[in-house]
């Protein structure tokens, strides 16, 4: 995973955004939503008895007769979680003439390795973890590491994102309530994934359960949003092995087209309602245009 030093520059320009900072062990570069005991002034209230006289502003007192508490920013440390889906379904396109920049998983490595580059840079604490086949795992799906910190772990970041090869069936609800139980210290969580699991819905509540926020990241890549195909066809599940046969016309590529845009509704709809971002990404589009541009406009960094 190569990035050069212009874009590493521009990545580490931004921060990532959450509603609700995680208080961690140690102060870092992040501003808090939550009002505490930092030099950096956010507001004035009103003076209320027992209240620090140290924290009153005197300046204003002598100007309005009013005493008024100063209330500061507190700067803490995030909690990230970088979660890239590994299954087979991830391994695609597989035709060695289609460019290489659509292929699913190693677009969504890349976008975690920039995410994580962010992270590191502005202070955070970084987790990453693969979902992988069990039958690869100690058992609960998941190859982690970290927590880490500071911008000198990013080509460590990057070897890890590296090693990940696709194989396999992965069930998104396991795999992610195992990672709400064993994650760590819950925070802002990425989930890049196609989503081609039986479920989302379950372990996507385990997490905000146990008080992650997240983002998903939804990865398809432009053949599967328009099937370039036609005619009599078997189709294979790259997991399960399961085979159709269909016939492909205009009106089947239609029904498909709508089928396609009612599930990301669905998944939409499901992320609005908890307060998550969704954010529909197409392999076709530079990586670096998502992150500098649309995920801008979507407030998930600045």
């Amino acid at each position: 995973m190569v990035f050069d030093e212009p874009t590493l520059r521009k990545l580490e320009q931004l921060t990532l955004v959450a509603d609700q900072v995680r208080v961690g062990v140690m102060k870092g570069d992040r501003r808090s939503r939550k009002r505490g005991s930092s030099v950096e002034f956010a507001d004035y209230r009103n003076y209320v008895r027992g209240d620090d006289l140290r924290r009153l502003d005197w300046n204003v007192y002598a100007r309005l007769e009013r005493p008024f508490i100063k209330l500061l920013e507190e700067e803490e440390d995030l909690a990230v979680h970088l979660v890239v889906d590994a299954s087979a379904s991830m391994d695609w396109p597989k035709d060695e003439l289609a460019d290489p920049e659509t292929h699913k998983l190693t677009y969504a490595l890349r976008l975690a390795g920039a995410l994580g580059h962010v992270a590191l840079s502005g202070g955070d604490r970084l987790n990453a973890a693969l979902l992988i086949a069990r039958r690869h795992s100690s058992g609960d799906g998941l190859q982690s590491w970290g927590p880490v910190r500071g911008a000198q772990n990013s080509m460590r970041l990057f070897h890890f994102l590296e090693q990940a090869r696709p194989a396999g069936l992965t069930n998104l609800d396991v795999s992610l309530r195992n990672y709400a139980m064993r994650g760590g210290r819950p925070g802002l969580l990425f989930l890049l994934s196609d989503m081609l699991s039986a479920g989302y819905r379950d372990g996507l509540s385990a997490l905000q359960a146990r008080g992650y926020e997240f983002v998903l990241l939804h990865v398809l890549s432009p053949d599967e949003l328009d099937p370039p195909l036609a005619g009599d066809l078997k189709l294979v599940d790259v997991e399960s092995g399961a085979e159709a046969e269909i016939s492909l016309d205009a009106s089947t590529l239609d029904a498909y087209r709508r089928r396609l845009a009612e599930w990301q509704g669905e998944i939409a709809r499901f992320c609005s309602a908890r307060g998550a971002h969704y954010v529909p990404v197409v392999t076709g589009e530079p990586w670096e245009r998502l992150v500098l541009q649309t995920f801008r406009r979507r407030g998930i960094v600045t």
